[in-house]
């Protein structure tokens, strides 16, 4: 039962490879995006070394984390884990794959690994830009100590891995790539620091999934995309938890009794 359960994985994870433009876009997302800001800080402070500050150095590391981990590298999470999610259904084989006797649930979970995987590396591959960047370009500034290093590269894939997971499952729950994608950007961009700053909604707050998650940040994220609400490590755990369980049962469920 492994040995099938890792071959339809594998099988998940390279057509999701094969889709160029899914992995340029989210490469682009994670790697390009801090490419591009690294590019400017060197050539800013090349021209001009007294005004603008080395590229490098632990306060830049922290700056690049929270774009890559906050930002960008949830938006590729997110277009990864819909793209798992909504795959088999657009390309018009998802009744090719039941016909086969396989077990529905095993489709829908052999995706979530699938796309966990290929989030993760693309992830990857920006943390270590981010990393080398700010030793290589620190001149006299204090680089990232190993604990920050490590601390970082955990809340990173936690939080693009949780919102890969999310985003499979809600795909799956709702079958439309363009529907979920809109929904899932405007709800983690918009709707959540929005609702986080509303007050008046006191502890409910903290069942918001992106609060749960900065709760989890090794550097202060106070003020930034709406991080106001306070919880223990034991409550934000238990949040994240809850949304996983309950969009991995509606994924499954959906998968499960939709017609081929």
């Amino acid at each position: 039962m492994t040995a099938i359960a890792l071959r339809m994985t594998g099988a998940d994870f390279l057509k999701l490879r094969r889709r160029r433009w899914l992995v340029w876009l989210s490469l682009f997302l994670t790697f390009g995006v801090l490419a591009i800001i690294y590019a400017v800080t060197v050539i800013e402070h090349a021209s001009n070394p007294a005004e603008y500050a080395p590229a490098g150095g632990a306060s830049n590391f922290k700056d690049g984390m929270r774009v890559l981990a906050l930002f960008f590298g949830p938006l590729a999470a997110i277009l990864i884990g819909v793209e798992a999610g909504t795959g088999d259904v657009s390309a018009g084989v998802f009744r090719d794959l039941v016909v086969t006797g396989r077990s529905r649930v095993a489709l829908f979970a052999s995706r979530v690994p699938a796309a966990l995987a290929l989030c993760w590396l693309v992830t990857l591959t920006g943390f270590l830009l981010l990393l080398v960047g700010s030793i290589a370009f620190a001149s006299n500034l204090p680089t990232p100590g190993a604990s920050l290093v490590l601390n970082g590269l955990g809340f990173t894939l936690l939080g693009t891995g949780v919102l890969c997971v999310i985003a499979v499952a809600f795909a799956s729950f709702t079958t439309s790539r363009a529907g979920a994608i809109v929904t899932l950007i405007a709800w983690q961009v918009v709707a959540s620091p929005l609702l986080s700053n509303i007050s008046s909604l006191g502890s409910a707050r903290k069942g918001i999934l992106s609060q749960a998650i900065v709760h989890f940040s090794p550097v202060s994220i106070e003020g930034r995309r709406g991080a106001t609400v306070s919880m223990s490590q034991g409550t934000a755990l238990l949040v994240l938890l809850v949304w996983l369980a309950v969009f991995l049962a509606l994924g499954a469920w959906r998968t499960r009794t939709m017609d081929a």
